[in-house]
């Protein structure tokens, strides 16, 4: 079996709400150690408009400082960090700036880059509905070669017809066969990864 790699992963808007818990231990029954901090300290939404009113209470430069402080126990193993939607965008702004990074599992979300962001052949891999409408064609491109300009080494699976948060069976974006595609992809990712 490939060496255990620790992965953080990063709720969505919604929160630390149990699908993510539920992608957490999928993870964990593949060898992997995964840590989920919850950066709305409890508090869970029900609606996409609910969940961004609270990201917006807290702040994007508050959130990015509880994603550090949860990672910065961890960060000396060389963390895989991963996310969904909003989580996805927060580990990405806290892997390019994380040297030891190992790898960046995005789920559903990326982030805009530093004009001086710069890694080492980062392994990058992202899976995004298509369309998205928190994620557009021209947006994804411009990303994807930014992204490659900095030194990551990046893969795009883009699922036609899901919804957004694709992966969460709570939602009504679920779909179950771009879900399973996605688990299955992202394991052997995480597996190259630890091996």
């Amino acid at each position: 079996m490939a060496s255990s790699t620790t992965i953080v992963l990063f709720h969505s808007a919604y929160g630390l709400r149990p699908a993510v818990h539920a992608a957490a231990e999928r993870l964990r029954a593949a060898g992997h150690e995964v840590h989920v901090p919850d950066l709305y300290e409890g508090r869970t939404a029900e609606t996409v408009e609910d969940g961004m009113a609270i990201k917006d209470e807290i702040g994007h430069e508050e959130l990015l400082r509880r994603a550090v402080t949860a990672v910065a126990p961890l960060s000396d193993r060389g963390l895989v960090y991963a996310g969904f939607s909003l989580g996805a965008a927060i580990a990405q702004n806290l892997a390019l700036g994380d040297e030891k990074a190992r790898g960046l599992l995005l789920l559903h979300g990326t982030s805009d880059l530093a004009e001086d962001a710069s890694v080492d052949e980062l392994p990058v891999q992202l899976h995004v509905a298509d369309p998205d409408p928190f994620e557009p064609h021209d947006w994804l491109n411009a990303w994807y070669l930014r992204m490659g300009r900095a030194g990551a080494d990046v893969e795009v699976h883009r699922y036609p017809g899901a919804g957004h948060l694709f992966t969460d069976p709570e939602l009504a974006d679920y779909d179950k066969e771009a879900a399973e595609t996605t688990w299955r992809v992202a394991l052997s990712f995480l597996e190259e990864i630890g091996s």
